[in-house]
């Protein structure tokens, strides 16, 4: 193989990486977003629709602030938009 065609295959060799590494990190963001809208939701039912805020505030504190009750909220309007469609067992059989 010459070179310039060495340069071009580890080039796109790095581009499918990344592609990859995107994937994965998106992929793994979409199901913790749902298991987390989950848990709010669970936690909503038991300790009532204050309980993003409350949780919000300590998120903030204690992991970053950009846990802050929109977020949660969000999150929890995600894992309602798509409960009844198992988001979460069909985003870990993607590949």
């Amino acid at each position: 193989m010459n070179l310039y065609n060495e340069i071009k295959q580890k080039l796109i060799d790095n581009e499918i990486y990344e592609k990859v590494k995107d994937y994965s990190k998106e992929r793994n963001r979409v199901i913790t977003y749902y298991e987390i809208g989950r848990l709010l939701n669970d936690a909503g039912s038991v300790y009532g629709e204050d309980i993003i805020g409350k949780y919000s505030k300590r998120l903030q504190v204690e992991v970053g602030k950009k846990y802050d009750k929109k977020t949660l909220f969000r999150m929890r309007q995600f894992y309602r938009v798509f409960e009844d469609e198992k988001v979460a067992p069909l985003a870990r059989q993607l590949t």
